[in-house]
């Protein structure tokens, strides 16, 4: 239970610019070794820029309209489901972590949500050259916005993710050092982002988040009360 274990014994709750929590040692060796080999697109030998936003997953803006000159969608995110989870052991083990009782209870807790009708969804990220994000606040289907970094090519620990106050501006970077990371909850004032900034090889991250809507990832809380829930009426009729 390495996610666990690091909210646990190796986490930090901070409250400026909002509630948010920095994790320390979150992923197994394994794990960091898949995000590292994920297989994700370099949009920089293709005909699409970054425009601070990741709907670039819908190509170029004038596509997205439309206007199919304007360049054909390239995914640059690996999400891991049902289809590959074989090809990643490792970040199927922290999935069901993820999805676990004694975890969603215990992040549930510190965020004050109730996470156990819920589902996982995690992603593979490799930004590059050109990479920027601009200040935003993650929908209000993100109940944790999670991003875990992975730094083996020895990257500027300033590619962290970039906090911001009502008045937008930057409080703090979250620093981009290798097996760290943060959560937090959303809502209408968790402004961040990642200002432009030179990305030498690749920043690899893993973003993992608890959403309302359907997944291949149910978390396990609500398998446990339906069987209780069963059981307990089994009971009642014999």
């Amino acid at each position: 239970m390495t996610f666990l274990n690091s909210i646990l014994n190796n986490s930090k709750e901070h409250n400026d610019p909002f509630k948010h929590w920095e994790l320390n040692k979150p992923l197994s060796n394994d794990a960091i070794k898949e995000i590292i080999i994920a297989d994700i697109p370099d949009l920089n030998q293709l005909d699409l820029e970054y425009d601070g936003t990741r709907a670039i997953d819908g190509g170029a803006p004038e596509f997205r309209e439309g206007i199919t000159s304007g360049g054909k969608a390239i995914k640059f995110r690996c999400f891991i489901t049902k289809e590959n989870n074989k090809k990643f052991p490792a970040l199927t083990k922290l999935i069901n972590e993820l999805q676990s009782k004694e975890t969603c209870s215990k992040i549930s807790n510190l965020i004050n949500r109730d996470l156990s009708n819920s589902y996982v969804r995690v992603e593979v990220i490799c930004d590059r050259k050109g990479f920027w994000l601009k200040p935003h606040c993650d929908i209000k289907e993100k109940l944790v916005s999670c991003l875990l970094f992975v730094n083996e090519f020895n990257e500027s620990e300033t590619l962290g993710t970039d906090f911001y106050n009502e008045k937008l501006e930057k409080v703090k970077t979250v620093p981009y050092k290798n097996n760290y990371g943060y959560f937090f909850t959303s809502g209408p004032n968790t402004w961040h982002g990642m200002e432009k900034k030179e990305i030498v090889k690749e920043r690899r991250c893993l973003q993992a988040n608890h959403v309302p809507f359907p997944t291949d990832q149910k978390v396990k809380v609500v398998l446990n009360l339906k069987r209780l829930v069963s059981i307990t009426t089994d009971k009642m009729y014999t």
